[in-house]
């Protein structure tokens, strides 16, 4: 398989843990992989990016621009901020909860998420979902960075068989955790299943 995947979001939303995930499960695929992180503030409310190619013939661990096939955005500026990575074909998986930065508190600019969902829906090829509901039985937002990867692979688009993002669940997960994010998983690949419709 070859795949480009990119995740945004902001610190603490875990985007990291996502791409590491990815990283392992294609790893247990059989499958070379290549990835980085793109750090800010992040533990500041920073933007972090995450790159990981899958396959072969990649010489480097970070995406081309309009080059990657799925854009996993834990945040809706983010995704904007970072469209630029998807290539023509590709999808974006959003969550259409903002994070509002402290300069937004400090200047109550009215930023909301919402042009920016507006913006990718009428120019890309998206799933929009509402992290927070998706996340509501499970407690915690906190776990939408496993049900988004759950949606990508429920969409189909993700070409890494269930089973083995399962076994990357219960192999990188802290253990008191994993029963809530396999069950995040698998609510995200129902979503993905029944929204995606390209």
């Amino acid at each position: 398989m070859r795949a480009d995947i990119l995740i945004c979001g902001v610190g603490g939303q875990g985007t990291v843990l996502a791409s590491k995930l990815l990283s392992f499960a294609a790893m247990e695929a059989g499958e070379p992989v290549h990835s980085a992180e793109t750090i800010g503030m992040a533990q500041r409310g920073g933007s972090v990016t995450s790159h990981v190619r899958i396959g072969d013939g990649v010489y480097s661990p970070l995406i081309p621009l309009g080059k990657a096939d799925i854009i996993l955005a834990f945040e809706p500026a983010e995704a904007v901020r970072n469209i630029e990575y998807l290539k023509d074909d590709g999808i974006v998986i959003v969550n259409s909860n903002p994070v509002r930065p402290v300069t937004e508190s400090l200047l109550n600019t009215g930023y909301d998420g919402k042009e920016m969902i507006s913006f990718l829906k009428e120019n890309f090829n998206c799933i929009i979902t509402d992290g927070e509901e998706l996340c509501r039985e499970f407690g915690s937002s906190k776990f939408f960075n496993v049900a988004v990867i759950g949606i990508a692979a429920g969409s189909g688009k993700l070409g890494i068989p269930k089973e083995i993002l399962t076994g990357a669940i219960r192999a990188k997960v802290p253990q008191k955790f994993i029963e809530t994010n396999l069950r995040a998983f698998e609510k995200g690949c129902t979503e993905g299943g029944e929204r995606f419709s390209g």
